[in-house]
C-alpha cells in the first residue's frame, strides 16, 4: 500500500476571508459513499462528509493565507501557502508520514516530498476530493461567522463569490478589513469612493 496525500484549496474566487486548504491521508482501499468534488455536493451532504472523514482519516490538516497575505504575494502564492501550511499541520497533529503528495490543480507546493499536480484531481482522486470537501466546510463556516459580523453583506448567500448584489453590497456599505483589496472588483470600489 502507497501513502497517498491528496491537497487542495477552496477560495480563490472570493473578493473576501481566506484561501483554505486541506491535506487528507485515507486508509488504503477506503470508501466513502458520495465522495465527489466538493462543488458538486449540497451543504448538508459536505457537512455529513466532513465528520466521517475526519473521523476515519489516517491524517488530515487545515492551512489558511489571509487576505492581506492575499494581498501581498498574489493568490496563486497564497494557495500554494495556504496548502503548504495544511500539510505541515497535518504532519504536525499525526504520526503518520506520506509517500506521494497529489495536489489538485497545475501547481504543487513546497514541500520536500515526491508530489505531483493532478488536474481536476478533485474529481478523480479520493484523497484530493476528502481535502476539498474538509477546506470547503472550513471556509463555508468563515464566512457564516462573518455573516454574522456584518449581516448587511449577505455573506451567507454568495459566501463571499462577487456576484451582482455582492458587488453592490460593498458600493453601498464600503470594504471591510477582510476584503482582498488587490481584486479587480474590490480595487475599483476603493478608486471609486476616494
Amino acid at each position: 500500500m502507497q501513502i497517498i496525500c491528496g491537497i487542495d484549496e477552496v477560495g480563490r474566487g472570493p473578493l473576501v476571508g481566506n484561501v483554505v486548504a486541506a491535506a487528507v491521508i485515507l486508509p488504503d482501499q477506503y470508501v466513502l459513499p458520495g465522495l465527489n468534488d466538493s462543488k458538486k455536493l449540497s451543504s448538508k451532504q459536505r457537512e455529513e462528509l466532513n465528520i466521517n472523514i475526519k473521523n476515519e482519516a489516517l491524517a488530515w490538516g487545515i492551512g489558511q493565507a489571509s487576505p492581506a497575505e492575499i494581498d501581498q504575494i498574489n493568490i496563486l502564492y497564497a494557495s500554494l501557502l495556504a496548502m503548504t501550511r495544511a500539510f505541515h499541520e497535518m504532519l504536525n497533529h499525526f504520526p503518520i508520514k506520506p509517500e506521494l503528495v497529489l495536489v489538485d490543480g497545475n501547481r504543487c507546493p513546497e514541500l520536500n516530498y515526491p508530489s505531483q499536480a493532478v488536474i481536476k484531481g478533485d474529481t478523480k482522486i479520493p484523497q484530493i476530493s476528502a481535502a476539498s470537501i474538509i477546506a470547503k466546510v472550513y471556509r463555508d463556516q468563515q464566512m457564516l461567522e462573518l455573516h454574522a459580523k456584518y449581516p448587511e453583506y449577505g455573506f451567507n448567500h454568495h459566501m463571499g463569490y462577487p456576484t451582482k448584489q455582492h458587488l453592490e453590497k460593498i458600493k453601498s456599505y464600503g470594504v471591510t478589513d477582510e476584503y482582498r483589496k488587490s481584486f479587480k472588483p474590490v480595487k475599483a470600489i476603493l478608486a471609486g469612493s476616494k
